[in-house]
């Protein structure tokens, strides 16, 4: 994969998923400043976690997904990511 490439699927690790969103970040022109701009995360955090750093606060890592307009789906492994309308129960069954 060329290192500006986008590419979807499984992540493994916390440098996969931090080098997934420089990437989707960077193909959509956006600055750290701008999602930072954009949320309460600051420029710092931001960069960390797209390095990769392991101790990233979840909350913080999830907030930068949905600026950016990424989703976590976890399913068992093996299983086709399905982004169709029965691939998340309603609210209401969560």
């Amino acid at each position: 994969m060329a290192k500006d490439e986008v590419t979807y699927g499984a992540i493994r690790t916390v440098a996969e998923l931090g080098r997934l969103a420089r990437v989707h970040r960077k193909s959509r022109r956006l600055t750290l400043e701008t999602v930072s701009g954009l949320s309460t995360l600051s420029t710092r955090f931001l960069s960390e976690f797209e390095r990769g750093k392991e101790t990233a606060e979840i909350g913080k890592v999830l907030k930068a997904l949905e600026i950016l307009g990424l989703d976590i789906i976890v399913q068992p492994r093996g299983n086709a990511v399905s982004s169709g309308p029965d691939s998340c129960p309603p609210k209401n069954q969560r």
